[in-house]
């Protein structure tokens, strides 16, 4: 009878330095890696709106809004995630390779990765303490669906695809349009 491959456990030390020299990036989950893979134009469209819109509303600032290429540290799952978007107003919240403190986490859904979006990352962004909002983009629709958690610490959840966003980070509070997010975008759907 033919063995199972033994899955390889890579610790938090090795995963972060294989980062720093690896060309391709990759997730964490509790010692197994996963490579990413890229994305199509209007998944990198509505992320660089997104960031483009925060990053005016930042500026000066003491936040920090990141896209793509920084990873978000979830302890309680030993979890490193690179989401599309990220925004962070805590001024501890200083690694230079990954953030534990964002207020604001965007995911732009694609067929490869929705799944996790929807189920494994909700589950484990849920148990940042600084997690006010948690956003997950259609690239083929208008639509937005926002995991928001209320003052009492519950997390409501709502689907929008016209209006205003606002979001709150410390002292800050951020509007956008979902038309800001779909700015150039050509919807597939």
């Amino acid at each position: 009878m033919t063995q199972p491959a033994a899955l390889l456990h890579l610790g938090l030390d090795d995963y972060l330095q294989g980062e720093l020299a690896s060309d391709i990036r990759h997730e964490y989950v509790a010692g197994q890696v996963f490579a990413m893979a890229g994305a199509g134009e209007s998944h990198n469209r509505i992320a660089g709106n997104l960031f483009f819109h925060l990053r005016a509303a930042t500026r000066g600032k003491p936040s920090g809004v990141f896209i793509s290429d920084m990873k978000v540290r979830v302890a309680a799952h030993e979890a490193f995630y690179y989401p599309d978007v990220l925004l962070t107003c805590d001024p501890h919240d200083r690694e230079s390779l990954y953030k534990t403190s964002p207020c604001l986490i965007v995911e732009v859904l694609s067929p490869s990765t929705e799944i996790i979006d929807r189920r494994e990352k909700l589950i484990a962004y849920r148990t940042l303490p600084s997690l006010r909002d948690y956003l997950l983009v259609a690239q083929d629709s208008r639509r937005v669906e926002r995991f928001r958690r209320t003052e009492e610490g519950d997390w409501r959840h709502e689907i929008i695809d016209d209006g205003d966003l606002t979001f709150t980070c410390g002292g800050l509070e951020v509007r956008l349009s979902v038309a800001d997010l779909y700015e150039d975008v050509v919807l597939e759907g």
